[in-house]
């Protein structure tokens, strides 16, 4: 497993809800590359919460969306935003019960799309919610003069 960098953190004007680390209201998502997987351990805090200490299915959503977005980044090599999310809750997330754990996947790419499968994991290891994303990619030339796409490099430590 190896600790993906966020090369956002320096852009001007990157607020991200999902990864920014300097948004104190927002999920500070930190990310890594397991195989297949992007993955990221996080520890919900009770402001998320909708009914008691229940995570809310707004936020669940919300990270399935971030953790495609950043298989995007480094399986797809690219940038892009979300075309279609359709996410199923299964189970109950809780905000109290410990850390969650958060995998995702690229199932299929062509030219104009990528598909990710993202699933949130309580510690006993039932996937509370899944989601199957499609988002649309851009060519690299334009993920990196409009989207300000570093290139796939750019989320790793160099040797």
């Amino acid at each position: 497993m190896r600790k993906i960098l966020n090369p956002y953190i320096n852009l001007d004007g990157y607020n991200c809800f999902g990864c920014s680390p300097i948004n104190t209201i927002g999920l500070q998502m930190e990310f890594y590359e397991d195989g297949e997987y992007v993955v990221s351990s996080w520890e919900p805090k009770q402001h998320l919460a909708g009914y008691g200490n229940i995570l809310h299915g707004g936020i669940q959503s919300t990270i399935l969306d971030e953790i495609a977005s950043w298989v995007v980044y480094i399986k797809a090599k690219t940038a892009g935003v979300t075309a279609t999310l359709n996410v199923k809750y299964k189970n109950t997330a809780f905000t109290d019960k410990g850390k969650l754990q958060v995998r995702a996947k690229l199932i299929e790419q062509n030219k104009k799309f990528a598909t990710i499968h993202a699933e949130l994991i309580d510690s006993d290891m039932n996937v509370c919610s899944e989601a199957d994303v499609k988002y649309f990619i851009f060519p690299l030339e334009i993920a990196k003069r409009k989207y300000n796409y570093p290139g796939v490099e750019a989320f790793f430590e160099q040797n």
